[in-house]
């Protein structure tokens, strides 16, 4: 029961982003944030365009609540507006402001909007950005456009979770138009990423008083022989006067 809890939220919230998605089409539109609160839900729009979200005199802002009460059942919401720090970096920012050039000025400028729109995220710091575009550009037959720089990966852990990925639509007189948009944030850590660390090895010169002498082996070695050679005169000449002694009482 629990499970399914969480699953008809995310499902919500999944729902109410894609109508404030086409709702705000053209002004900018990145993603929502819903907070839960004691007065009620918080609804945090993150645009760059705050002020035709709100409206004249907050006139969106009221529509938009009667809608989240209605339609999706919230009993008190609060709606807000944040700010993108970099907008050139998110990629659903990218997908609907592609989108809103493509339906301004039509099909045939693509390829300008594409590399333009790709110079700017890499000049942003991007480590690297793909953008396609498939769909009836600019004949009658369907295409696909790709438009890449820098370095992206494709497949693992990295391109599955950390690549920031958006996809829209572009409805035109000629047909619909897909958007897909990848990008990789320079906050982005990669596994193989090695750092080479260049260091100035610093050359020390020792004085010869510093520098300790070697005694030789030969000098170890005979040091005890000697000794022991010493040790044995001496108990030579103690064993012979004992004998002396001897002779001597005898005469």
């Amino acid at each position: 029961m629990i499970e399914k809890q969480f699953v008809n939220q995310k499902i919500k919230e999944f729902q109410i982003q894609e109508y404030i998605k086409e709702e705000f089409s053209g002004t900018g539109f990145s993603h929502i944030d819903i907070q839960r609160t004691p007065l009620g839900e918080k609804v945090i729009i993150y645009t760059t365009r705050p002020g035709l979200v709100v409206g004249k005199k907050g006139e969106n802002i009221r529509k938009l609540t009667i809608v989240l009460k209605k339609k999706f059942n919230m009993e008190n919401p609060q709606i807000e507006i944040g700010e993108l720090q970099n907008p050139m970096l998110d990629a659903n920012f990218i997908a609907d402001r592609i989108s809103s050039t493509l339906v301004r000025f039509g099909s045939k400028r693509f390829k300008s909007v594409g590399y333009k729109t790709l110079q700017d995220i890499i000049n942003a710091g991007a480590l690297g950005a793909e953008i396609v575009i498939s769909g009836k550009v600019p004949s009658a037959r369907s295409r696909r456009w790709r438009f890449k720089a820098g370095h992206l990966k494709k497949s693992g852990y990295i391109a599955s979770d950390k690549v920031k990925k958006a996809i829209t639509q572009a409805k035109l007189k000629s047909g619909i138009i897909g958007i897909k948009i990848s990008i990789m944030t320079p906050d982005i850590i990669l596994p193989d990423k090695i750092l080479v660390l260049n260091k100035e090895m610093e050359l020390v010169e020792k004085k010869p008083e510093e520098i300790p002498k070697e005694t030789p082996e030969k000098e170890i070695k005979e040091e005890p022989k000697k000794k022991m050679v010493k040790k044995t005169k001496e108990k030579t000449e103690e064993e012979k006067v004992p004998e002396e002694k001897i002779e001597n009482e005898n005469k």
